[in-house]
Formats: C-alpha cells, structure tokens, sequence
C-alpha cells in the first residue's frame, strides 16, 4: 500500500505530477501482472488515465480489507469526496485520480458503488439469489467495465450496458473458478438458493469443501448463465472505439475461455483452480487482434436464440450515472 499515516487533503488542486503518475503505474505493475500486461494492448490516450484509478481502487480495497475498526468505508468515501473536489489527499494516488476523475467526467456514483463492494467482500456477504450476486458483480466488475468505457469517450447507454454485462460475466467466471479456494477462507459466492435446491448443506459444505456431481451442475449453471453475458457483451465491441476492440475482445475471450477449462475439469473447480495455459492466451490474443469485432450472428448462435438486451436490473444504477446520449440520436431528436 502507497499509504501509511493519516493523510491531509493537498492544498494545490494541480499536484499531480509524472512522478504521482510513475508511482500509480508502478503500483499495477507490482498489484496485477496480468492487468497490466492487458493494459498495454489499449490506446495511450486509455492506458495513461487507466492507472490513477486502477492504483485508487487497489488502495481503496486494501483500506476496506484491512480495516480493523468501523469506519473506514464512510472515511473512504470522504476521501473519494476530496478528490471529485479538487482537494485530494496528499498522495501520489489521491492527486493522480483527481485529476482523471474529475478531466473525464467519470461518475462518483460508480466509484461509490466499486467501494461499496469492497465492503461486502471485507463483511464476508453472501447471496441468496442470482439477483443478490447480479449486485455484488455489478459493484466489483461492471464498474470497472464503466470506468474503461468512460475513458474510451464512450457513453452510450447500450455500449454501457453490454460493458456492464462483460464485467459481470467475468466476476461470474472468477466465482465458478474459485469455488474451492473461496470455501477453504470460509467464503462461498454461489447462490444459496441454488445450493439449496441441490440440496448441499453450505454449513456442513464449508466445513469440509470436497465436490460433488452437485455443486458441478451449480457451477455449470453459473457458467451457462455466463456464457449469455458473455455473447450479448459482445454485440457491444462494435460501438467501441477501433484503437480499443482488440483489448477488450482479448479479455473477453481470455477469461471466457477459464470457464472452458473449468467445463474439461467436469466442472470441479474445488479439487483444483482452473487455468488458461500462456500458449492459448497468446492464441486468444492473436484471435483478437485477427478478429476484434466478433459477428453478431455467432454470439446469437451460441446462446440458441434471440438476446435480451436490456440491461441487467442490478447495473442501472451504473449505465443512468454514466450514460449520454449517442450524437447520431441527438441529431435524430433535434
């Protein structure tokens, strides 16, 4: 963490500098090899303003998840509240992510709701229904998917939404992925209505995390639910800018492609943690760079039908706080 002793808001509202930049990069590079590696397939005009709040928000989970007294999500969000008024902490981070929050108009309601699921992670929620996890993907993921969007320019409200659906079909994936590893740290994602229906006792199940045929026809039924966000996220590739498919496309088909490896294990992600080996990454890398824009026929094709493209109920919050109207319908409506 960047961070130790108090901080005081900085008194200059231009602090920012290339030194507060350097450190931001410095800490995503240390905090997520893999995100970083991804970074570098996207525009500079994206990468550069992508750190500050990538380097924010891993700040902002370490606060949350080593909080030892009540209080740090509402000091938190003060914090956050200096930044959007140009009085950021004295920190590199702080200065760095008020400059880009507030030069690209990015919603602190999106920020707001990243912390409030750092929260529920730290409080150890779990979710009773697939709407209940729909909530917490939408806070830890689908911001995130906003966040890039925003950064790309990009405010269409269906763009946002198909944005929204890749971040929560991601944060489904980790789920399915983890089931072992979560359950081991007393943690458990799955719906519990599932569960339930199952019949698997979460209790006696966490106390002693083996699989069974059970708990693979959950996890193949949170992968099937995943693999519909999944398509209709890709429908909305195209309404990104040319310089910022094949990013997203590879990511899409990167951790796409952890639940296929989790399907060969016959869906059993407590035995062992699924992996995508370097040599398919760099496959799906090259598919991606080949072919960012994936047809809207195949995505259709793989779900057996017609997609509904409303947005999820649970990201709305996110797509109203961010969304602008297209100027091909601002034209239309003048």
């Amino acid at each position: 963490m960047l961070l130790g002793a108090p901080l005081l808001p900085s008194t200059d509202e231009h602090a920012a500098s290339a030194e507060d930049l350097a450190a931001c990069r410095e800490l995503l590079r240390k905090g997520s090899k893999s995100f970083f590696a991804a970074s570098l397939l996207l525009p500079k005009r994206v990468r550069v303003p992508m750190l500050p709040i990538y380097a924010f928000c891993r700040v902002a989970d370490d606060v949350v998840d080593q909080a030892s007294e009540p209080g740090a999500v509402e000091a938190l969000t003060a914090r956050l509240a200096a930044a959007y008024e140009g009085r950021p902490h004295d920190s590199p981070v702080d200065r760095a992510f008020s400059d880009v929050a507030r030069e690209h108009e990015l919603p602190r309601v999106v920020m707001e709701g990243l912390i409030e699921g750092f929260s529920w992670d730290a409080e150890g929620r779990r979710y009773e229904t697939l709407s209940d996890l729909h909530a917490y993907c939408a806070r830890v993921a689908s911001t995130v998917g906003v966040i890039m969007s925003v950064l790309m320019g990009v405010r269409d409200p269906q763009a946002l939404a198909r944005a929204c659906d890749l971040g929560v079909a991601m944060q489904l994936t980790n789920i399915a992925r983890d089931v072992g590893e979560d359950a081991r740290n007393g943690r458990v994602y799955l719906p519990l209505a599932w569960l339930e229906e199952a019949e698997i006792d979460v209790g006696k199940w966490l106390s002693r995390p083996v699989f069974s045929a059970a708990l693979g026809a959950v996890v193949e039924r949170l992968l099937c639910h995943a693999s519909v966000l999944y398509a209709r996220a890709d429908l909305g590739i195209k309404m990104l800018p040319r310089d910022c498919r094949a990013s997203i496309r590879a990511a899409s088909l990167i951790y796409s492609d952890i639940g296929r490896v989790v399907e060969q294990k016959g869906f059993d992600s407590v035995t062992s943690r699924a992996y995508v080996p370097l040599a398919r990454k760099l496959l799906l890398l090259v598919r991606a760079l080949v072919s960012p824009t994936p047809r809207p026929s195949l995505a259709i094709e793989a779900c057996g039908g017609p997609l509904d493209l409303a947005p999820l109920p649970e990201v709305r919050f996110l797509v109203d706080a961010a969304a602008r109207p297209s100027r091909k319908r601002e034209g239309e409506r003048a």
